[in-house]
């Protein structure tokens, strides 16, 4: 009989991980994993742009970071976003019945943070018009989209918010304030990308 190699198994073994499990097992464990840790880490590897969903409120302007818009469709004009649950900018908007979607460019990222923030005056400072709906365009957005409450929908944690866009604009010399893994993030020239 032949010398067992070291670190050659015996035959019939398995590789176990250290928690005692295969480590087929313990992969499918953790593909299996679908707690809201996991999934801010793995939907964080999606790059976002940030936008600030601004109205004019019966309280004054109004308004909070999102990173959850998109596009939803081109006719009707549609975007769509999703405010959370525990959110109290998004009652007060919800109640103007119309809303601003600001597109925040590169040198935004304190505007980000200042509207991210709960409870405190987001508009102290800050520069913006109102637009056609009378909802806050902030003076150095990217893009903003004007939009009336279309539709909103159950969304487990968070609401599914559509818009029906009545106007925008952009500001094409703008490079995008983009969001990846958990933090700010920039592409180094808009031109460069569409290449």
């Amino acid at each position: 009989m032949l010398p067992e190699r070291v670190g050659q198994r015996p035959p019939g073994s398995r590789l176990l991980a250290p928690g005692g499990e295969t480590r087929r097992e313990a992969r499918m464990n953790e593909h299996n994993d679908v707690s809201p840790e996991r999934m801010r880490q793995i939907m964080g590897n999606f790059c976002s742009g940030i936008t600030i969903i601004t109205a004019d409120t019966e309280s004054g302007p109004a308004g909070f970071t999102c990173q959850s818009f998109t596009s939803l469709s081109l006719d009707p004009p549609l975007v769509t976003f999703n405010p959370a649950l525990s959110s109290t900018s998004w009652p007060k908007i919800k109640g103007a019945g119309s809303f601003c979607v600001n597109v925040l460019g590169i040198e935004q990222q304190q505007l980000s943070r200042t509207f991210a923030q709960s409870g405190a005056d987001k508009f102290a400072g800050i520069h913006y018009a109102p637009s056609d709906l009378g909802n806050p365009i902030l003076d150095a957005a990217l893009a903003w989209i004007d939009c009336t409450l279309h539709a909103e929908y159950d969304g487990g944690d968070h609401s599914i918010v559509v818009g029906e866009v009545k106007g925008m604009h952009a500001r094409e010399e703008v490079d995008p304030l983009v969001f990846f893994r958990g933090g700010y993030a920039t592409l180094h020239s808009s031109d460069a990308m569409a290449g």
